[in-house]
């Protein structure tokens, strides 16, 4: 008799992982970031206090973060995150293996579809099912996806943005860009580096694009103070910071993500595209926090657009209801009947 109660759901992101437990909920949100030492590829640390390490590890010591752009870009870290994870949300018990489902961007390859499965398997599940980031979106932002009309998702994560139109249950079209809350921060970096002479590291770009961050003309008006160190004389320097010059900054990911969602609203069925213009666009994900990035893509696209409650938890709720309805959701969620069949 299979234990429902650990079923479980993953959002595993760029940035941070979140395990949804089927009847409890989000009980893990932890960073996707793993320090290990270098000489015996020992792990010391994984998640928030791993995190904690970016920056200012000693040399023999990293803290790395092996999902990049959505996909897994070292695959036994990966592994070992993914089975201390599971292992702190499931606990040791060889009889009842979760059944898990993993969230994937919309653009993954076979090969890296491959690789998720793998490291889910190998870190301790019984079953591994995939399920693209806007279907798991669209679920937990509370759409109704199998009605007769369409709805547009646009998730951006710290890795990748999906954008999605669903109807019917299904994807009738989308697209990604491995582009998200890490390109922000990179082009904060170059910025600083470029107009000031300064190197900042990646957490403090973050706390930028947070505090004082917008892409709209007519956003948020405030300033931060920044600490580095001057590549000039080598010493650290502080600077101020303001919202303008942060919009200078982020330009080109915010281009690219506005060119995104226009290219999939020129392919968009006719009928469907008049549903979207009616319903808005659903803005999911870390990033559609930013600062005035709605009402930019509103404005240019002429499409309303509205963040969903609770945006960053939204694709691992997803995650939780497509475990309750993995018969009804055959055609969006993938099944790994390799690994069904091994145990």
């Amino acid at each position: 008799m299979w234990f429902r109660g650990k079923d479980i759901g993953i959002d595993l992101g760029t940035a941070t992982v979140l395990v949804y437990v089927r009847g409890k909920g989000i009980v893990l949100n932890e960073p996707s970031v793993v320090a290990i030492e270098r000489t015996t590829n020992r792990v010391l640390a994984i998640g928030e206090e791993a995190r904690k390490m970016i920056g200012r590890t000693p040399g023999h010591i990293t803290a790395v973060r092996p999902l990049r752009e959505g996909v897994i870009a070292d695959f036994d870290i990966t592994e070992k995150m993914l089975k201390h994870f599971i292992l702190k949300v499931c606990g040791i018990n060889p009889l009842f293996k979760p059944r898990v489902v993993v969230c994937v961007p919309s653009s993954i390859t076979s090969v890296e579809k491959r690789a998720v499965e793998d490291a889910a398997t190998n870190a301790g599940a019984k079953e591994c099912y995939l399920i693209e980031e806007p279907v798991a979106a669209a679920l937990g932002a509370g759409i109704d996806i199998w009605k007769p009309y369409g709805s547009m998702v646009l998730d951006i994560g710290g890795g990748t943005t999906d954008v999605a139109v669903l109807s019917l249950g299904g994807v009738v079209i989308s697209d990604s860009v491995r582009i998200g809350g890490d390109k922000f921060d990179e082009a904060m970096v170059r910025y600083v580096k470029k107009r000031y002479n300064l190197l900042i590291g990646e957490r403090t770009a973050e706390e930028i694009k947070i505090n004082v961050g917008t892409v709209f003309p007519t956003g948020r008006n405030a300033s931060m103070d920044v600490r580095g160190r001057d590549l000039v004389s080598g010493l650290p320097a502080s600077i101020t910071l303001t919202s303008l010059e942060c919009l200078e900054a982020f330009a080109e990911p915010t281009n690219n993500i506005v060119a995104l969602v226009r290219s999939v609203l020129e392919r968009c069925p006719p009928e469907l595209a008049a549903d979207i213009v009616d319903k808005g666009i659903i803005m999911t994900g870390g990033g559609s926090l930013l600062d005035g990035l709605d009402r930019l893509i509103a404005e240019i696209t002429q499409v309303p657009c509205n963040v969903a409650d609770d945006p960053v938890s939204c694709v691992a709720h997803g995650t939780g209801k497509a475990l309750e309805n993995l018969d009804v959701l055959r055609g969006a969620v993938n099944a790994s009947h390799r690994d069904a069949r091994r145990y």
